[in-house]
Formats: structure tokens, sequence, C-alpha cells
């Protein structure tokens, strides 16, 4: 079936619709930490470009003040025996709390009063107390950036939308190990969970917010 032809499908089918922005965004920062950034561990891959895509994303969202919130899997040793996910993912016990890999990568800058939200699967809200934190920042948008597209971001942009907030994911500030499954879940996402955009139009999205205090 030609791109033509997927598309004709997904659209008769009533799919990628395109989103409004709201008026209060917030930034979720999904798993990028050293366990997924640094390729010298044998769970990561090379995602700089990504990493400083999303750096310049949170530099504009600062000087609005707009929430900017990260996530980090990380273990304590008691789950790597009952943990149903690692026992697939078995590469996954090794983010372990404590050490490195669990750490939200330094090029980031992540702030003393920036949200960490610590997860033991794949969504950023599942089991944590995301949703309940946004929903406290009035928040009605949030802006997934982070590892990986098929992984984690997908699980986080599902969750998202379920939790009744609007989804946008910068193209350029989402990393996955291999090219298709990340074309593959962008197309997914693009079509049934959010608005896939360019980094310069979520660049402008920011830049057209009154700025608001933290």
């Amino acid at each position: 079936m030609s791109s033509a032809q997927v598309n004709q499908v997904y659209t008769a089918a009533g799919f990628g619709t395109r989103l409004a922005r709201g008026r209060r965004p917030a930034i979720v920062v999904v798993d990028f930490t050293y366990g997924f950034t640094d390729p010298s561990y044998p769970t990561a891959s090379d995602m700089t470009e990504e990493v400083r895509a999303t750096r310049r994303l949170l530099d504009a969202a600062r000087e609005r003040h707009v929430p900017v919130i990260f996530t980090t899997i990380a273990y304590e040793k008691g789950h790597l025996g009952s943990l149903a996910w690692l026992r697939k993912a078995t590469g996954m016990a090794a983010l372990v709390a404590g050490t490195r890999l669990v750490e939200v990568d330094d090029r980031l800058a992540r702030r003393d009063d920036e949200v960490l939200v610590v997860k033991h699967g794949a969504s950023a809200f599942f089991g944590t107390d995301l949703a309940a934190h946004l929903a406290a920042l009035h928040v009605d948008t949030v802006i997934l950036t982070g590892a990986t597209t098929s992984g984690c971001v997908r699980a986080s942009a599902v969750d998202a939308v379920q939790s009744g907030f609007d989804v946008l994911v910068p193209r350029e500030c989402v990393a996955d190990r291999a090219s298709g499954p990340h074309e593959a879940n962008l197309f997914d996402i693009d079509q049934k969970y959010g608005d896939v955009i360019g980094l310069d139009d979520a660049l402008g999205y920011l830049s057209g917010l009154v700025a608001r205090r933290a």
C-alpha cells in the first residue's frame, strides 16, 4: 500500500485531526537519562541531536515559566525479581536507583524546582502522580520529548490523552534505537494520540504564550 493510500485509509477513518494549541502547556521529558543517552551503556544509543533539540525547547519554556517535568526509570533491587516487564526487557534491570544510568542527562540542565517523576514502567503516567501534578498546574497540553519513541514516549502519549491532555510531540526531540520503530510510532501517535510537529513549530507555540509566573 502506498503512502497516499495509507493516508486515505486513515483520513477516511477519522484519524489525524489537527489539534488546537492550548494556553497552558507543560514539557514532559521522558527518560533522557544516561541509561538511554550515553552509548557506553548497552541500554542506550547516541541521542545527542535529540538532547540538544530538547535543550532548546526547555530554554524557551523556562523563559516563559512553562512547567518542565522529567521522568526516570529507577528500580530498587527488590523490584528486579518481581516486575513482569523485566522478564521481557531484561536489559532495563540495569536501571537501578542510585546509579548514573538513572540520572537526567546534564546537558538538559535540570533545575532544582523541576519535578523528577520516578517510574517503573513505560508510561510516565502509570503508577505515578504525574497526571495529578499536571492537573494541579492547570495544564491543558503536554509536550512530550525523550526516549524511546516506540516505548516510553508512545506509552506516555497514549496515557496523556487518556488523562485528558492534548499531546504534542516535536519530532526532533524524541529518539529511538532504530529508525523503523521510531518512524512507525511517530506515525501512529500523529494519527491517533497527538500532533507530531517540528521543533520550530513548538518554539513558535511557546513564543506566542504570555509569560506566566511559575
